[in-house]
């Protein structure tokens, strides 16, 4: 297996190679999932701190699943409930769980750079669970594992994103993995919402979803995220469900064999419509059983797992 490393903080710096050894890994360990006994030995002994600065449901529970389905203990913190409501630095804190000798801390904060500092700052390995608008590695990778059982493949595909892009972590981590992986990638959405350096990440841009969804094998929608933005950037959710929403009527121009994703919270009616996120085109809750599978390849790998522990 080719993945030499201690952190997993961005997309950005991963090889194909290594992309390849998460996501072959994450299918070796997926079936443990459906066993009688959800349970390996493989990380027995082993602590993960779960440190969420910033809410989360689907990514902070599947990571404590990944841990316990591994036999590693896990701890949860949030903000709220730890010593950064009494003024205590971001560092100070994970110093002080340093002490207690965790192996892993995955950690989503909402500043950028979070976990780069940590993992400069601290001995364990650090899990880049989401930072700021920055990155939102896991994700991209179990976008990948979803799109790579679904279509087969992921290299040549046309995977279009759409949506509140300029805010979006998971459209950064998902450019950088996709185009790592040989895809072609094209953004859509309002104009207020494509920042301008996006084209030096060698994607096509559109401001017409139609467009995009015509064009795409993989069709990515994304949450408009108004607790990221400073001033509202369309006139109305009413009004950017009518341009920008995926419906059925958009959906008629598409290929009869794309797939739809979306990385969750859905803001049914607005981004994505009910009737195409519970249609037979939707992959939503493939993602989220592949969330499960991807942390724990990634536990296992950053912990140096023999491959000989995978299947006991």
């Amino acid at each position: 297996m080719n993945f030499d490393r201690h952190h997993l903080l961005g997309m950005e710096g991963l090889t194909r190679e290594e992309i390849e050894t998460i996501l072959t890994t994450a299918e070796s360990l997926k079936e443990i999932s459906f066993r009688d006994i959800k349970k390996v030995p493989t990380l027995r002994g082993k602590t993960v701190v779960n440190f969420f600065h910033e809410p989360s449901t689907r990514t902070r529970t599947s990571f404590e699943i990944a841990a316990k389905r591994l036999s590693a203990d896990t701890v949860s913190l949030s903000a709220n409930t730890s010593s950064l409501v009494k003024g205590e630095t971001l560092v100070d804190t994970a110093r002080n769980l340093e002490a207690m000798n965790p192996d892993v801390i995955v950690i989503r904060h909402s500043m950028a750079g979070a976990p780069h500092l940590l993992s400069r700052m601290t001995k364990p390995s650090i899990i880049n669970a989401g930072d700021g608008m920055h990155e939102h590695p896991t994700q991209a990778l179990l976008d990948l594992l979803t799109i790579r059982e679904k279509k087969g493949r992921i290299e040549g595909l046309q995977v279009a994103i759409i949506g509140d892009i300029a805010h979006s972590r998971v459209a950064r981590s998902n450019i950088i993995g996709l185009k790592t992986m040989g895809a072609e990638v094209m953004v859509a959405g309002p104009p207020t919402m494509i920042p301008p350096f996006i084209e030096s990440l060698d994607v096509g841009v559109t401001s017409r979803i139609q467009e995009a969804v015509a064009w795409a094998d993989v069709i990515m929608m994304l949450r408009v995220q108004l607790e990221r933005q400073q001033q509202m950037l369309f006139p109305s959710l009413r009004e950017y469900s009518r341009f920008f929403g995926l419906n059925l009527e958009t959906m008629n121009k598409a290929k009869r064999d794309v797939i739809i994703m979306h990385p969750g919270p859905i803001n049914r009616g607005v981004e994505i419509h009910p009737e195409v996120a519970d249609g037979p085109y939707s992959v939503i809750l493939d993602q989220v059983t592949n969330g499960v599978a991807v942390r724990m390849a990634l536990l296992y790998l950053l912990l140096g797992g023999k491959k000989s522990e995978m299947a006991d």
